[in-house]
């Protein structure tokens, strides 16, 4: 967890010795296969005893600004109206008999 603005320089401050700017960046321009790698973390988790239920949710974030990647405008359920912001899709894995949510897909809209 970190304070302040997150940038690449800032993650790059934070870290121990040998972890540059440079490797900061080339990190964040790796491609990685997030649906795989949320499933395999939540696999070992789950036992087949239990039942287990996919959901899926959107959501929306107010945000201000022009430049701000996907910003528009979305019906927020909190204001009961469209707002200026960002929205995510979000499909999770359900333990019913735990009571704990597993994401395995988030992404923006």
């Amino acid at each position: 967890m970190m304070t302040g603005r997150i940038t690449m320089l800032g993650i790059s401050r934070w870290t121990e010795k040998g972890c540059s700017y440079r490797t900061i960046q080339r990190f964040f321009s790796k491609n990685i296969p997030w649906c795989s790698l949320n499933w395999a973390i939540a696999k070992t988790f789950l036992k087949k005893s239990s039942i287990i239920l996919i959901a899926g949710d959107a959501t929306t974030v107010t945000k201000s600004g022009k430049k701000t990647f996907g910003l528009g405008r979305f019906f927020s359920s909190i204001y009961s109206r469209a707002v200026p912001g960002i929205a995510f899709q979000t499909l999770s894995l359900l333990d019913v008999e735990k009571r704990t949510s597993w994401p395995i897909l988030i992404e923006q809209m």
